[in-house]
């Protein structure tokens, strides 16, 4: 890895800190998202894509909790890049755990990089892997309130 992989690289785990800081602190407002993702940014959880204009609803809908992360495993591409981070999510009511890994993409823009796209693979205790419950209607759909989910 050269010098300027690994300078990228720490920014990138940085940028990822922030993210997992925003979330467990359920960070509502929009432009501050906008230092973690490019402003056409895609998270994808639950068999649905949210874009940085869902993230409040989003986020009023998950439980309150902490996020532990490892540091990504990156590949770049230039000013692209590719990783994948492993993280536990803890319920701050019930200390119940969900074992996790994003799957992003990063691009590397004039502000710095960015994610523009990250999904959510959650590891079962049967043993599969799954992106969640599509349209589960417990949880915020994109564009839609939980009491509009059919």
């Amino acid at each position: 890895m050269n010098q300027q992989e690994m300078s990228d690289l720490l920014e990138i785990e940085q940028l990822l800190a922030r993210y997992m800081s925003f979330s467990a602190r359920k960070e509502m407002d929009k432009e501050r998202w906008l230092e973690v993702f490019t402003p056409d940014g895609v998270y994808n959880a639950f068999g649905t894509p949210y874009g940085l204009d869902d993230f409040p609803g989003l986020l009023k809908s998950a439980p309150p909790g902490q996020y532990i992360g490892n540091a990504p495993l990156v590949e770049f591409n230039g000013d692209t890049a590719t990783g994948v981070q492993h993280y536990v999510f803890i319920d701050q009511l019930s200390h119940d755990m969900r074992l996790a890994w994003y799957t992003d993409e990063y691009v590397r823009g004039p502000d710095g990089w960015r994610i523009r796209s990250r999904s959510t693979t959650f590891m079962r205790r049967s043993g599969g892997f799954d992106s969640g419950n599509p349209h589960d209607p417990s949880r915020y759909v994109a564009g839609r309130a939980v009491e509009e989910v059919d």
